[in-house]
């Protein structure tokens, strides 16, 4: 019986698979690891290891070629891929101000006990850093140029439905930015590899292949992985959010800083957001958030600080999106959720759904007159116009909703 229980606890919790190099058969941590239907599921630990109990799988890592395994697997071989490094321009006589631009793609999930949102976006960002005295302050957090996002809406029901929009703010990815140039590790002069332990576990791995130097952060290791995340070590001071997990990759060449930066991501998981930044529809009713995004530069180059004014007031409503050729190929999933936000028919779902009352709403009638102007101002201090405007919004609601519950059914039978 005691073997049986333990076999079944095995199973249970998935079977071990690592990640490694393919050339090198370094263990490679970090791995970001998707299911069939591209949702994110984890990362791989310090040792390149995850439980998979769930197949078939999808393995990246930034810097090698994204790879599939359809059934279990002691251990995953990943390949370098030929990653295509942008040119550095030099167009200022005295390089003052460092202007980079990047492809970022991020997948992040807001749940509750009864509902799920499912966020994929795409985004096209820039960052300006300048020297150190220089006088022009430019930005390290990603300024977003142009983004495309695609929701996915699923309750207990199973129920789901999709847009392009949403009223609740819940991704990371806009607070992680460009980092400060970082130490090399001394033992790096002599090794191919340095682990530097935190408090808690693993803080840093530093790995160095050739020209190419990867380093994975766990920041919830120790206190010192604050100086990765600069913009978040407030909150982490503080206490304002509970991070279940803090995971970054750095990609870059030979040295640790802005300009040697190829792409990096990260893995977030969090209770709940900042009370200042975020607030969900119910507030005594606990949220998750789980973030994951990879960032692939595109081009980067020297620039003057009036240049860099110039560039900061560019008209951001005629940029596109430019997919990084590093990065891989969209999943059938995700295309399918594209397919079906693009194919939505905005202004007539707002007009199917939406009922003008037009008792209070006659454009071709006489403006009020001052007993009807009176009467309307004391309906509003007695809370009379905003409780049959709460009525009038649920009854809409629900026949929207049984509608929707409707359509779903027929669409199962």
């Amino acid at each position: 019986m005691f073997l049986v229980l333990l076999l079944c606890f095995a199973l249970a919790r998935g079977q071990r698979v690592v990640v490694t190099d393919a050339a090198t058969r370094m263990t490679l941590p970090g791995a970001a690891v998707f299911d069939a239907n591209g949702q994110f599921l984890c990362t791989s630990n310090v040792n390149g290891a995850f439980s998979g109990n769930r197949y078939p799988l999808t393995i990246r890592y930034i810097g090698y070629e994204e790879k599939t395994v359809t059934e279990p697997v002691d251990t995953i071989f990943l390949c370098e891929s030929n990653i295509v490094l942008p040119d550095v321009t030099v167009e200022a006589k005295k390089q003052i101000v460092l202007h980079m631009t990047a492809y970022v793609r991020e997948y992040s999930t807001l749940s509750t006990y009864s509902d799920t949102v499912f966020l994929f976006r795409e985004k096209l960002v820039d960052f300006m850093l300048p020297n150190p005295g220089t006088k022009f302050d430019g930005w390290s957090l990603p300024r977003v140029l142009t983004s495309q996002s695609y929701y996915r809406f699923t309750n207990s029901s199973g129920l789901d439905s999709v847009s392009n929009r949403y009223n609740n703010y819940f991704s990371w990815a806009d607070w992680m930015g460009i980092v400060p140039e970082q130490k090399l590790p001394p033992r790096l002069a002599v090794s191919t590899t340095d682990t530097l332990r935190g408090k808690y576990s693993p803080a840093e791995i530093w790995m160095k292949n050739d020209n190419k130097l990867t380093v994975n952060v766990d920041v919830l290791a120790d206190t010192t992985g604050r100086k990765w995340v600069p913009n978040l070590s407030y909150l982490m001071r503080n206490h304002s959010v509970d991070f279940e997990q803090f995971k970054l990759k750095f990609d870059y060449s030979v040295e640790p800083t802005p300009m040697g930066l190829n792409g990096y991501s990260f893995s977030i998981e969090s209770r709940g957001r900042a009370r200042d930044m975020f607030r969900f529809n119910r507030s005594e009713e606990p949220f998750f958030v789980t973030s994951y995004a990879e960032i692939y530069v595109l081009d980067r180059e020297f620039i003057t600080v009036k240049e860099a004014k110039k560039r900061g007031k560019i008209d951001l409503g005629e940029l596109a999106i430019i997919r990084s050729p590093n990065a891989p190929d969209l999943t059938p999933d995700v295309l399918g959720l594209m397919a079906r936000v693009d194919a939505i028919d905005h202004d007539g779902a707002r007009m199917a759904t939406v009922t003008i009352d037009t008792n209070n709403f006659n454009p071709q009638g006489p403006p009020p007159n001052m007993a009807e102007r009176a009467w309307s101002m004391i309906k509003g201090m007695l809370g009379i116009s905003r409780y049959k405007a709460n009525r009038r919004q649920n009854k809409q609601w629900k026949e929207f909703r049984d509608a929707q519950r409707e359509r779903n059914q027929e669409n199962e039978d």
